[in-house]
């Protein structure tokens, strides 16, 4: 009983650690697109120097350091939506899930209708604090928030694209 309970809790913590090295755009998408690690570097990189991330309480809860992404918008231009017309993207949301299954919701016009969606990046390296395993994972973060932690998806792994019912 004692080696099952210990087994389990290895397995939740590997879970929880697990790297992300591709993720998938799905959903109302006439073709889905899986994006990987290698395939970021063929868009046009952004670099920031550091960020500071904050809960939301707006407290200091880490930093990164020596960002290097690409522009969500740029990737999701490869990508054709599913819509009967202009007028319905208006209903439309993205989903952005971690490995862990933490999720983020962005509005269709949040990403294309406003300044928002001009900085939200998709991170293909960054350095963190040491004692965090981050460290390679794709994340997403809009550095644009005062509350940076609320929309930093790390190890992102799907992004669904939906519409209201």
């Amino acid at each position: 009983m004692k080696y099952t309970i210990i087994a389990l809790l290895f397995l939740a913590f590997s879970a929880k650690a697990q790297e992300s090295k591709q993720f998938t755009i799905e959903g109302k998408v006439k073709t889905p697109l899986t994006v990987t690690l290698d395939n970021l570097s063929a868009y046009k990189s952004v670099n920031l120097d550091s960020m500071t991330i904050f809960n939301h309480l707006m407290q200091r809860k880490s930093s990164i350091k020596n960002i290097k992404g690409v522009l969500l918008k740029d990737i999701l231009a490869k990508v054709e939506i599913d819509a009967a017309s202009p007028k319905t993207l208006s209903e439309y949301y993205l989903v952005f899930t971690a490995t862990d299954n933490y999720k983020v919701v962005y509005s269709w016009n949040e990403i294309f209708n406003s300044s928002t969606g001009d900085q939200i990046l998709v991170l293909k390296s960054y350095d963190t604090d040491p004692s965090k395993a981050e460290k390679g994972n794709i994340a997403i973060i809009t550095p644009t928030d005062f509350a940076t932690g609320r929309r930093f998806v790390k190890g992102l792994s799907k992004i669904s694209i939906l519409q209201v019912n």
